[in-house]
This record gives structure tokens, C-alpha cells and sequence, in this order.
């Protein structure tokens, strides 16, 4: 494997995000989800205006992993009112981090999670969280292996489908 680098994401990056997005959404999820609501889902969260309106937002940081010239994986960050649930000016939520299936294994996960523990410390935030599906029992290990707890469940909508996801949270000072 070439070396991986870790760069945040600007305009010029919207079609690799997209692309990355939807990809290892489908990676991801499709084999649990309908077709219908994954489609739902994907045409909803990652039109070209969708993903720039959440690029521009400056409460949203994005963070692509590269191999040379290839993106692999990515990270979203949300601080403030981009934050999902819990809007706490204290805190910093993890929203997304996928990879490329190809990539899983070779620690591409951890080091998009050191750029979000970066990024949190550099804010002196108290602590991050995050909502993970509750059958996705890979990430919950990842996350659980790196010091987050389970604090509470909230519903996530894929297409049609109310799934339940749980909240983790890594406290920090």
C-alpha cells in the first residue's frame, strides 16, 4: 500500500466526496437495506447540492484519506448547530467515517478517528460522540477499542426504514 494522507476536503473535492459517499454507503448497508430505501437515501444525501451545502457549512469539517492520487475514505466532523443531535458547543460529533471495503483492515479507520481526536483536542472540546446502527456491530468494536461508551439510542431514517442507532461518546478532559 502506497502512503496514506490525510488532507481536509475543499470545493474541488465535491465529486470524490459524493463518490466516496455513495460508495461505501452501498458498501456498507446495502445487504441489510432494501433497494428502495437505500436509493431514497443516497439520491436525498448526496445530490451535488446536498453534499456542497454541507461542505460550505462552517460548523462541518470533511476529510478525505488518500492513496496518491486515490481517495479511500473519509470523515465528517459537525461542531455547533451541524452537530445532529446534541447541538453542545463543548463537544465535537464524529457523523461519518467510511472506507473503501478494498481498504478495510489497514487501519485507514483508525487514522480518519486520529485526524477527528486531532481536531477535537485542537478545539479543546470535552468530549466527542457519535451514533453507530446498532447492527453494526464491526463499528461498534472500533469504536468501543478506542474508549467510547454507550450513553443512548436515537432513530436514523433510511429511505421508508426507522433504524435505531446508538449514541457513544469518548469523554476528553
Amino acid at each position: 500500500m502506497e502512503h496514506v494522507s490525510i488532507r481536509r476536503t475543499s470545493t474541488e473535492d465535491i465529486e470524490h466526496l459524493r463518490q466516496l459517499g455513495q460508495e461505501t454507503f452501498v458498501e456498507t448497508f446495502a445487504q441489510s437495506n432494501t433497494a428502495a430505501d437505500m436509493k431514497k437515501y443516497l439520491d436525498e444525501n448526496f445530490r451535488p447540492e446536498k453534499v456542497s451545502e454541507e461542505l460550505n457549512n462552517p460548523d462541518s469539517r470533511f476529510f478525505i484519506a488518500w492513496e496518491g492520487k486515490t481517495p479511500i475514505g473519509y470523515l465528517k466532523l459537525n461542531t455547533g448547530k451541524a452537530q445532529t443531535e446534541l447541538q453542545d458547543d463543548t463537544a465535537i460529533e464524529i457523523e461519518r467515517i467510511y472506507v473503501l471495503s478494498a481498504y478495510h483492515g489497514k487501519k485507514i479507520g483508525q487514522l480518519l478517528y486520529e485526524k477527528a481526536l486531532e481536531v477535537a483536542l485542537d478545539q479543546r472540546k470535552s468530549f466527542i460522540w457519535l451514533g453507530v446502527w446498532e447492527n453494526n456491530l464491526k463499528a461498534i468494536r472500533f469504536y468501543e477499542k478506542n474508549g467510547f461508551v454507550a450513553f443512548d439510542k436515537h432513530i436514523f431514517k433510511l429511505g421508508e426504514d426507522e433504524q435505531i442507532d446508538i449514541m457513544m461518546k469518548k469523554v476528553l478532559k
